[in-house]
């Protein structure tokens, strides 16, 4: 007899009782039948009017999708918040990466939420030109945040947006103020063209900066500190508290290069640490003199519906552009021009006014 036979491998495994069916079919029949349902505008903003942060969530992924026959829907959606929007306070922050944007934005919602505010952060995480995702990791910063019931995280890619603002941002602050949030974090994914995007829909504009990394200078530029209320030296703890007071110094002297503001508010500089969250309340203190301030004058309600005529604006390039790469005759035009353009047959610009001429002629 062979010898293996007589001796079989140790890993030999002996035939036993199969194990028990561990997944219900009515539970698999149940949850298919719930993915499938879905839910109508009505009972969308319902829920959302309710404060149901669920269908707040639906509400949003529905504006955000790109799918032309969500358009309506989305439409009617936010049509019927619009009346119960408009009553908080939006505060858009950004700073260069590393600035430490989430651990701020962490303690300084904690604060609010502590002092009775519903807190709604709009995270904006950059996408990969490459593979065109993006990590949207910002709920795993904010580890206490996330837990608050007082506060809502909602991150989304900023997509092919060179302002590193996501497509539905706007729309989205419309929805988190429908659902009862008083006070709404718009967070940047600080590329350098951001401030514009974001300063175009929030009424108190705030700059993160650190010290001891280049900011005192490569910060010092007319753009942004002409659009900024406030400057905030985060991480000023530790051994960073010297620096960190040596480099609001110079963002003041700097502050005071520029013009007066439209709004009447001479912008601020202070430090702060988001570990520690040491300053974090004479933030909030700033922003409420600075709403009083802006209401009083009135220029707080003239910026909102100039903001508005910006975004009917930026609406309407938007879904031109839509409109335009989905027509079918362009989709085949387009192809074998850029193949043109490529093989050096014709201009860029040419083939810009070909492709151009073609989607007129067929819109008549």
């Amino acid at each position: 007899m062979d010898n293996k036979n007589q001796h079989p491998s140790s890993l030999h495994e002996k035939d036993g009782i199969s194990p028990p069916e561990i997944i219900s079919s009515k539970a698999v029949e149940q949850i298919q039948l719930f993915r499938k349902k879905q839910r109508t505008t009505q009972e969308l903003t319902n829920g959302v009017l309710a404060g149901n942060i669920s269908d707040l969530s639906r509400a949003v992924t529905l504006i955000e999708s790109t799918n032309a026959n969500h358009l309506a829907k989305a439409n009617e959606v936010i049509n019927a918040c619009l009346p119960h929007a408009n009553k908080s306070v939006r505060i858009g922050i950004t700073g260069v990466p590393g600035v430490g944007k989430s651990t701020f934005i962490e303690a300084f919602g904690k604060h609010l939420t502590g002092l009775g505010k519903k807190v709604a952060v709009l995270a904006v995480d950059p996408s990969s030109t490459i593979s065109h995702g993006s990590i949207l990791g910002d709920k795993t910063r904010m580890e206490e945040l996330i837990k608050d019931p007082n506060a809502y995280i909602r991150p989304s890619s900023s997509g092919e947006n060179l302002g590193g603002v996501a497509r539905k941002t706007r729309e989205t602050i419309i929805l988190c103020e429908a659902a009862g949030f008083d006070t709404i974090l718009i967070e940047t994914v600080g590329v350098g063209q951001s401030e514009t995007a974001v300063h175009s829909m929030v009424d108190f504009f705030l700059l993160l900066k650190i010290s001891g990394a280049g900011d005192e200078l490569q910060g010092i530029k007319r753009g942004i500190m002409e659009m900024v209320d406030a400057i905030v030296i985060n991480k000023c703890d530790g051994d960073n508290i010297k620096k960190s007071k040596l480099a609001k110094t110079e963002f003041e002297r700097a502050l005071h290069l520029f013009p007066t503001k439209k709004s009447g508010w001479i912008p601020t500089t202070s430090t702060c640490s988001s570990l520690t969250r040491e300053g974090i309340p004479e933030i909030w203190q700033t922003i409420e003199q600075f709403i009083e301030l802006t209401k009083g004058n009135t220029y707080f309600f003239e910026k909102r519906a100039a903001q508005n005529q910006y975004w009917l604006l930026e609406t309407i390039n938007e879904q031109l552009k839509t409109n335009f790469y989905n027509n079918p005759e362009i989709q085949k035009v387009l192809g074998s021009t850029k193949k043109a353009v490529q093989n050096d047959e014709i201009s860029p610009f040419a083939a810009a006014q070909f492709v151009l001429e073609n989607y007129f002629k067929n819109l008549k």
